[in-house]
């Protein structure tokens, strides 16, 4: 996509790696105004490189959260005009049967995926009002919206949390000029966690999933940033409340 998005304020969480880190590379070749955060200040250092401004939050302190996205707007001079809520994950959570699983890494998980970003969203969007526009897209995941691959009950609860979040604000936030939507992508290996998955998966397992995927290849993290820069483009003005699937098709 060669859409250009010169003087656009754009606000990332989760950019120290994965998804995340992508999407800085994209909006950086676009022009953007770049301010990202994560709890891993190395894995920021790539972003800081290509003109990015890096700070270390933690999206689960509400405090930190809100000062971040004061000092964002501060140094922008207004509102964010894309904010992408990218942090979470499976928090190197294995699978369990339902009663093995603990009240802490229910809790723990929650307070990343969902929690983290409600507060986020909630920091960013009274700006967003003022200034009658803006673009918020949520990282879900084919966890919302059936049942997961990973069999990780806490990720698959928090990641339907975030459609339904992710649907309420965009009926709330529409007659403001604000867009909500999220991109939720299959199983692709982009983090650490997942690329192990993938390289550990027996021959006959990997086999079958590609015969299970329409276009028969695994997905890479730039088939999920082609979809974010589109939603976060002005030729998807008129999409809202949207949960848009990057997984090469699924049977």
């Amino acid at each position: 996509m060669d859409k250009t998005f010169e003087g656009k304020v754009v606000a990332i969480t989760g950019a120290a790696g994965g998804f995340g880190q992508d999407f800085v590379k994209a909006f950086a070749a676009r022009s953007a105004k770049i301010y990202c955060s994560d709890i891993r200040a190395e894995g920021m250092k790539e972003a800081e490189a290509l003109g990015a401004m890096a700070k270390v939050v933690s999206v689960t302190d509400r405090a930190q959260v809100k000062d971040w996205i004061a000092e964002v707007e501060a140094s922008a001079g207004g509102a964010i005009d894309i904010l992408i809520n990218n942090a979470g994950g499976t928090l190197a959570t294995s699978p369990k049967l339902l009663e093995d699983v603990t009240y802490d890494e229910w809790d723990r998980i929650f307070a990343v995926n969902v929690d983290g970003t409600f507060a986020v969203c909630r920091a960013a969007v009274p700006a967003m009002k003022r200034a009658g526009k803006g673009r918020i897209i949520n990282i879900s995941s084919g966890a919302g919206i059936a049942a997961s691959r990973t069999k990780i009950h806490p990720y698959t609860s928090t990641k339907h949390a975030i459609v339904g979040l992710t649907r309420q604000m965009a009926a709330e936030l529409g007659e403001f000029g604000i867009t909500v939507n999220s991109v939720a992508p299959g199983f692709i290996p982009a983090s650490p966690y997942t690329k192990r998955l993938w390289e550990e998966m027996p021959a006959a397992a990997r086999q079958d999933h590609l015969q299970n995927t329409f276009m028969r290849r695994v997905g890479t993290p730039g088939d999920v940033t082609n979809a974010v820069l589109f939603l976060a483009s002005d030729a998807s003005s008129w999409i809202s409340g949207q949960i848009l699937s990057v997984n090469g098709g699924i049977r």
